[in-house]
């Protein structure tokens, strides 16, 4: 419990008093957002504010879980399912850096192309599906199908297949919510409280006991494995926490594709190593309907030629229909939570069904 708390309270501080430095530092350095000429004619004013601010965010994390490698018992040691996260954060933080990078350079707002970006994270979701897979047996992490715990589905040699379009479709999901000031940060920091509270709440109830004690509503899992998603997921709270901060209305940085690709494919790999994959669909639900609303417009304007809404993804709908940015903002924070209490339910109402006493 201490290092999980020890891990929240880094990532906040790293945050909170690394992020001014970034900002000015980034804008010497000229690294300014670049401004889509379609959107919302009240964002031409964000043009040239700071962006990459997910290399704080991804520094944050990574210094908040070496930190914590000190406060536990049993001395340094880096379990496998923390590795595979760290290069889920690392790996996918990397493709949205060259992307933000070459917008930057180029000075448009179109970076790395849609085959470079599939490509890279494609080549860092097989390297964490390998080494979840690898150590299954060892960490309790399933191959299988899982909601909010594994199924009978197995999906073999297909799990590779699977990381991938989880890792790859929560990292666009996360970057296409990322549009308002503060909006995929503090929507994502709801995301990763639940994530610490079920990893946490699988470390504390796993299935060993006494000889001839049956335990039930319990978790076979890894408890070094569990405790280190916790760990992980706390650091980026809190690192979200402190970038927040600095990110909200208005914003003096922006995380840009270095910070939403990094935070996609980090709740990605936590539905995978907490076995909670299909549940990541509630817990992250306005990530699901920031995507559908572009998937819908996009079909309905080619198949159709009729758009749904003025403009996608829906948080700029609501805006050219005439809400503040800040109320829209505020309003998906609370479908965001709305959907993480949704998901907690359904995760401790299936322990308690299962015969779980705490």
């Amino acid at each position: 419990m201490i290092s999980i708390l020890v891990a929240g309270a880094i990532g906040l501080a790293v945050t909170l008093l690394g992020t001014p430095i970034a900002i000015r530092a980034f804008t010497v350095w000229g690294w300014g957002q670049r401004i889509r000429e379609d959107g919302p004619r009240t964002h031409l004013e964000k043009m040239g504010t700071p962006t990459m601010g997910g290399v704080v965010i991804v520094a944050g994390l990574l210094l908040a879980y070496l930190a914590t490698r000190f406060t536990r018992e049993g001395g340094v040691g880096f379990p496998a399912t923390g590795v595979a996260l760290v290069i889920a954060v690392v790996g996918f933080g990397l493709v949205g850096f060259l992307d933000d990078f070459m917008k930057v350079r180029n000075r448009r707002s179109l970076g790395l192309t849609k085959i470079q970006k599939f490509g890279g994270t494609a080549i860092v979701s097989l390297l964490f599906g390998l080494i979840v897979a690898r150590s299954g047996d060892s960490t309790g992490i399933s191959t299988n199908l899982s909601f909010i715990r594994p199924t009978a589905f197995a999906m073999g040699a297909f799990f590779l297949v699977w990381v991938f379009l989880v890792l790859t479709g929560t990292s666009h999901a996360v970057n296409l919510t990322d549009g308002l000031d503060g909006l995929a940060a503090g929507s994502s920091a709801l995301v990763f409280a639940s994530y610490a509270f079920i990893a946490f709440w699988e470390f504390r109830h796993l299935c060993f006991g006494a000889e001839g004690i049956e335990l039930r509503g319990c978790f076979d899992v890894n408890g070094p494995a569990m405790l280190d998603n916790a760990i992980i997921a706390a650091g980026m709270m809190g690192a979200l926490a402190g970038f927040l901060w600095w990110n909200a209305a208005p914003a003096r940085i922006f995380m840009g594709d270095t910070g939403s690709l990094a935070l996609g494919g980090l709740l990605g790999g936590l539905a995978i190593t907490t076995n909670t994959q299909l549940l990541l669909v509630i817990l992250g639900g306005l990530f699901v309907m920031e995507t559908m609303s572009v998937i819908l417009q996009v079909i309905s304007f080619r198949g159709f030629g009729r758009r749904i809404f003025r403009m996608s993804p829906i948080h700029h709908h609501f805006e050219l229909a005439g809400w503040p940015e800040f109320t829209v903002i505020v309003r998906f924070w609370i479908i965001a939570g709305l959907c993480v209490a949704v998901g907690l339910g359904l995760f401790y109402a299936d322990f308690i069904q299962r015969g779980g006493l705490e």
